[in-house]
């Protein structure tokens, strides 16, 4: 212990040096989400490896539940390609539905964080699997997020759970839509704003996303509307949509790719 402290008392310049270094570059990451970003893209070579080790002993002691909801998956999937008069239930993604402008790629979520304002998952795919950024990435019950950066193997995802995340989203019985943001307040609910208030609301209506960029098709599910309120000017409602998604169990996604997207853009252009 006394060769500890003696330790501590030689270098102290340094050591005080080192944490208020640490304590900076940690205050940088986490109030920049741009610097956040980057890191965690920086990151994604080193500690890709490292979340798929974790990610696979979770997985041995997961396998039960997992392999119910891909029962429960498959099964639908069934009813639907032997059944085109049976619809799927509403909080249900079918990816048959769009049709040949989409092309669908599966992956594995290896980390999630769902708990921080600024939220991001990783997967287990990437430039190599012809992923790119800007990508949308869902789930069989719905939307999930967009893909922000990927290295040769691996890629970083902006969880629809993050207070930068702006998705066009409407509700699912009139052609209303709106603007789909995140409050940081709990991992169950997410925000619609800017509908108008001629819009006809009821508690339990879908809202899926709207289909107005080339990220996610129309009909993808987003939730429910748990309950609503006209903002301050009384113009547009304030919507808190109870989630189809449990955000804090996330692991096999399929990744949409438009691959219309860069013509579309020209054209914008």
């Amino acid at each position: 212990m006394q060769q500890i402290i003696n330790f501590i008392i030689r270098n102290k310049n340094f050591l005080l040096f080192l944490l208020l270094f640490s304590l900076a570059l940690l205050f940088t990451i986490q109030s920049h989400s741009y610097h956040k970003s980057k890191f965690i893209n920086s990151a994604n070579f080193l500690t890709g490896g490292i979340y798929n080790s974790i990610n696979n002993i979770s997985n041995y002691f997961n396998l039960k539940s997992q392999n119910t909801l891909l029962t429960e998956e498959n099964r639908r999937l069934r009813t639907l390609l032997h059944n085109s008069e049976i619809k799927a239930d509403s909080s249900y993604l079918d990816t048959i539905t769009f049709g040949t402008p989409y092309r669908f790629y599966t992956a594995n979520v290896i980390k999630n964080s769902y708990s921080l304002t600024d939220n991001f998952l990783t997967i287990n795919k990437g430039k190599k699997d012809s992923i790119k950024q800007d990508f949308g990435v869902v789930s069989s019950k719905g939307i999930i997020g967009i893909v922000d950066e990927t290295s040769r193997r691996y890629g970083t995802v902006i969880s629809i759970l993050n207070t930068t995340s702006k998705i066009s989203a409407q509700l699912k019985k009139t052609n209303h839509f709106g603007t789909l943001t995140w409050n940081a307040r709990s991992p169950e609910f997410i925000q619609l704003i800017d509908i108008p208030k001629i819009a006809p609301l009821q508690k339990g209506d879908t809202i899926i996303t709207s289909g107005r960029s080339s990220i996610f098709p129309k009909g993808v599910p987003i939730g429910v509307i748990e309950d609503f309120m006209l903002d301050q000017a009384e113009n547009y409602y304030e919507i808190n949509i109870r989630l189809f998604n449990d955000m804090t169990n996330i692991e096999h996604v399929y990744i949409i790719e438009d691959v219309n997207s860069e013509e579309i853009q020209l054209l914008n252009e």
